[in-house]
């Protein structure tokens, strides 16, 4: 039995090689995909601020907040967030603002279809894996994590 689990770890060694290479790839597509979609939905609601606030009064109820209170925080978040999140600057913070707001939105909105509530879902485990496991290689928080870090001297 140990002879086939060293086996089976041998076979799969390279595909284990393979898939951590690819991570900082998966953890930029999946951050840029995501942000894309928060970034666009801001833009709509800065496209017509007049009927943002009517949505945000007739049909979001946000709980605890005047609309306008309502549609400022969620278009702020939409935006600031979605552009941290892009680059990958305080990634797993804008992760998790974005989950936030991803989450208020299921809340706040009773016209949400089976269909639409299944892509707030999958946005929400999107955005946790990102606050998990951070923004990955191909981001500004590695970048900058590594012009910080002290020079060793030879």
């Amino acid at each position: 039995m140990k002879t086939l689990i060293l086996r089976v770890e041998q076979l799969a060694s390279p595909l284990v090689r393979l898939a951590d290479g690819l991570r900082p790839l998966v953890l930029l597509f999946i951050r840029l995909w995501v942000a894309n979609v928060f970034f666009s939905s801001g833009l709509t609601k800065i496209a017509d601020w007049d009927t943002t606030l009517l949505l945000f009064t007739e049909e979001y109820h946000v709980p605890l907040l005047p609309p306008a209170v309502a549609a400022v925080m969620g278009t702020f978040g939409e935006l600031v967030f979605s552009s941290l999140l892009a680059v990958g600057l305080t990634g797993r913070f804008a992760a998790a603002g974005l989950f936030v707001v991803n989450t208020m939105a299921v809340i706040s909105y009773p016209g949400l279809t089976d269909t639409t509530r299944q892509f707030h879902y999958y946005w929400g485990m999107l955005l946790a894996v990102i606050a998990c496991s951070g923004p990955g290689l191909l981001s500004l928080d590695r970048l900058l994590s590594w012009w910080s870090r002290p020079q060793q001297d030879d």
